[in-house]
């Protein structure tokens, strides 16, 4: 039971970390004209483009959407234009205001309207790589990036990304139910066990009547300049060859084997291409916890190996192959840009408590979004037999059950956002005359 438990918390700080970053890059992209511009003129073929683009395919498109076939989908209905900003709005929402998981939903929710799982991986991919490339302010970070390391780990990152990209195609090419069936279980596995603990540690703190959360956006956890157990016993090993790091923290540095690296970044590229999510949940508890990198150095490598790692993933495994919706990629990245700045100013107003069982909700909906889909892939495979009418039933409750729950939580973020702005100017204020006092 220690081990799962250990593990959540392991997961817990990697998705704080993502959540890190995407509060970062949003505001490096909203505090510059000139990136805005950029989104804004990329905005105009879309729209323009893809509107010829509708009529020129007679209202066919909606027939071969996650068909068998790759192709290159672009824009064909303002509805679904608007949708995916919807879509993207909604996780910047979660990602802001908890500070964790809200890049786990556009998955299931693409999933859930109809969208191809390998479709909604690469175009999930490939959101988070414009996102990175845009918003990435690389020569802040420069002095904090081990440039051996972050080589070294984009070997094994490039390696595994190019792994997990050949599995979804390879499933997708045999069967496109299967390549359904898979990314679903992976989805209800993981969401799964995070919802479990979500649940769990939120009845703790209520039993507590704790009025902090643990769940709450506060940012990736550091370990200071202390070398977990398990860091201490890789960087033990001496099996050639060994880089050196952290020189700037502990006299004469720290050594590792590039072997481990190596095996870290494949693990972080494979999971980063099969679930379309950002590598650095996964990146950041690895490098501190399993590797004893310093979490200035982890965070500095992090954004630099993100940039790489994604858009190598997005565009050679699944971009050249047509399995990513370019409209519902810049609209998921337009609306996570409004959602998360205003998910991160509401924390401000509202117990840690409360964020953590909306944390443990929101979580629960996408597990069970994905489990109630899950029957009808497996009937369909052939490996269940459920009448059509249980799984019409179970498809139903799943995907309404899980999107009001999600509008549900928009909802009450900006009631508390609009309800609150005197307060929130209150603060804002008084943040601005101490700064300009101290």
């Amino acid at each position: 039971m220690n081990f799962f438990r250990n593990l959540h918390q392991f997961m817990m700080v990697g998705a704080r970390a993502q959540a890190h970053w995407e509060l970062e890059m949003s505001n490096n992209i909203l505090r510059s004209r000139k990136r805005l511009a950029i989104i804004g003129l990329l905005l105009i073929p879309i729209l323009l483009g893809g509107i010829a683009f509708a009529d020129s395919v007679g209202g066919a498109l909606p027939s071969f959407l996650g068909g068998k076939s790759a192709y290159g989908p672009s824009h064909y209905t303002n509805l679904i234009f608007g949708a995916s900003i919807l879509v993207g709005l909604c996780a910047g929402l979660i990602t802001g205001c908890i500070g964790a998981g809200g890049g786990f939903i556009i998955a299931p929710a693409l999933m859930s309207v109809g969208v191809k799982g390998i479709l909604a991986v690469g175009t999930d991919l490939f959101h988070i790589f414009a996102k990175a490339i845009m918003g990435s302010v690389l020569h802040r970070k420069m002095g904090n990036i081990s440039v051996a390391l972050a080589v070294t780990f984009l070997i094994g990152a490039i390696s595994g990304s190019t792994v997990g990209g050949y599995i979804n195609r390879a499933l997708y090419d045999k069967n496109p139910v299967l390549s359904d069936m898979f990314i679903t279980i992976i989805y209800v596995l993981m969401l799964g066990f995070l919802a479990f603990y979500a649940l769990a540690d939120w009845y703790k703190t209520t039993r507590r009547k704790t009025a902090k959360s643990n769940s709450q956006g506060e940012g990736p956890a550091t370990q200071g300049e202390e070398v977990p157990p398990i860091g201490k016993m890789v960087q033990s090993i001496n099996l050639p060859p060994m880089l050196t790091f952290d020189k700037g923290v502990t006299p004469g540095g720290r050594k590792i084997s590039a072997f481990f690296l190596i095996i870290a970044g494949f693990i972080v590229g494979l999971a980063a291409a099969i679930m379309g999510v950002g590598g650095g949940f996964l990146t950041f508890p690895i490098f501190v916890y399993g590797l004893g990198v310093s979490s200035m150095t982890t965070v500095g490598t992090d954004i630099f190996q993100i940039v790489f790692t994604a858009g190598y993933g997005s565009i050679t495994q699944y971009a050249i192959y047509g399995f990513i919706f370019y409209t519902l990629a810049m609209g998921m990245l337009l609306g996570s840009l409004i959602g998360i700045q205003v998910g991160s100013i509401v924390t401000k107003v509202v117990s840690g408590t409360t964020i953590c069982a909306f944390y443990a909700i929101t979580v629960s909906a996408g597990f069970f979004n994905r489990a109630c889909a899950l029957p009808s892939k497996l009937v369909k495979m052939g490996y269940l037999d459920v009448s059509p009418q249980v799984l019409k039933v179970l498809n139903t409750i799943g995907t309404y059950g899980f999107f009001c729950i999600i509008i549900i939580f928009a909802v009450w973020v900006f009631w508390s956002f609009f309800t609150n702005l005197n307060v929130l100017r209150a603060e804002e204020v008084q943040e601005s005359w101490e700064m300009q006092h101290n």
